[in-house]
């Protein structure tokens, strides 16, 4: 009866895949790149708020919430900038939209 050598492993191999930080692809206050995005966030806000809620599987009351704009960050490693939540939130709500929909076109959302 002849004995196969077992070779222990000591050490798992490691993947590591380090996500490169990510960034708007229009600016905050970019609306010419969509004037129907910029129109409906100035004048039916909340309509754009449920659209962007709807894109993103989630409740319409959340739509422009911190909480959403969090996770659209945490997904595409965005840096987070809550000021242009709190001091403008159309527009904040409008770059969202504008990059939700750009993703879309690309394939990538």
């Amino acid at each position: 009866l002849a004995m196969a050598s077992q070779t222990v492993i000591m050490i798992q191999p490691q993947f590591s895949a380090a996500q490169q930080p990510g960034e708007w692809q229009t600016g905050l206050l970019n609306a010419c790149s969509d004037c129907g995005i910029c129109l409906c966030g100035m004048f039916c806000f909340l309509c754009l708020n449920c659209q962007v809620a709807g894109d993103m599987d989630e409740c319409c009351l959340c739509g422009s919430s911190v909480a959403m704009r969090t996770l659209y960050h945490t997904k595409y490693n965005i840096p987070v900038n809550f000021c242009s939540i709190w001091c403008c939130s159309p527009c904040a709500l409008c770059q969202l939209k504008r990059h939700i929909n750009r993703r879309r076109v690309m394939g990538i959302f």
